[in-house]
This record gives C-alpha cells, sequence and structure tokens, in this order.
C-alpha cells in the first residue's frame, strides 16, 4: 500500500486552532468535513483563509484537509491561513521567506481581555454616582 504523502501545519488565532493537511492533489478545501465555501461564509473570510496557497500560487497543487476547533469563525479562518503557511514550508522550506515577509508566520497573540473583579467588564467600570 502507497504511504499518504501529506504535510501538516498548526495554526492559531485567539482561541481557535486549526490542523491543516496538504495533500497532492487537484485544489479540493475542506473544512471540519464540509466544502470550504460553505463553511467560510464571507468573501473576506475566504480569502483570508486562502491567502498562503493564492501567495505562493500553489492553490490548486494542493487538495487542503482541514478541522478548526474553538473561537468564532473570523478567528478560525486567520488560524487556517497560518497552519496553511506553516504546512507550505514544511513542504518547501524555501517559501518561509515569502510568507514570513507576508506576516503569515506571525502568532497574533492578542487574546480576549480578562474582566477585573469589581468591575462591569474587562475595562468598563460601574458608573460613578457624587449623590
Amino acid at each position: 500500500m502507497a504511504e499518504l504523502v501529506q504535510y501538516y501545519g498548526t495554526g492559531r488565532r485567539k482561541s481557535a486552532i486549526a490542523r491543516v493537511f496538504l495533500r497532492p492533489g487537484s485544489g479540493e478545501f475542506k473544512v471540519n468535513g464540509k466544502p470550504f465555501a460553505e463553511y467560510f461564509v464571507t468573501e473576506q473570510q475566504r480569502v483570508s483563509a486562502r491567502r498562503a496557497l493564492v501567495l505562493a500560487e500553489l492553490l490548486s497543487t494542493f487538495d487542503v484537509v482541514t478541522t478548526v476547533r474553538g473561537g468564532g469563525v473570523a478567528a478560525q479562518a486567520d488560524a487556517v491561513k497560518m497552519g496553511s503557511a506553516r504546512a507550505l514550508v514544511v513542504f518547501n522550506p524555501e517559501l518561509r521567506k515569502l510568507l514570513k515577509s507576508e506576516n503569515l508566520l506571525t502568532r497574533d497573540a492578542r487574546q480576549k481581555e480578562r474582566k477585573k473583579y469589581g468591575q462591569r467588564g474587562a475595562r468598563a467600570r460601574f458608573q460613578f454616582s457624587k449623590r
């Protein structure tokens, strides 16, 4: 039996985590078992998720199989973008310079700020009344 050839990359954004597998194929893109266009509804999410493959001009070369958990759909799209960029670097290390210059290999560290005690929210205070 022939061994399955695939390249793996993990992407994270906020609390979303994407496991991206690139397999040689015709350009089919699946996210959590659903077609790409069905999972990512807005055009902005679709463009974001495909960005690394479009830059490397390998969109029709690979079948992309992705599992995504956590966060919202927009954060998941960004996680897929980072995961596919990391998988492309595993496939061809020479793409690293191109992808790094576009900030596709940089983890966006911004997280939700925690709510503090004695306050209404992360930064919002309770309304102050003099009288």
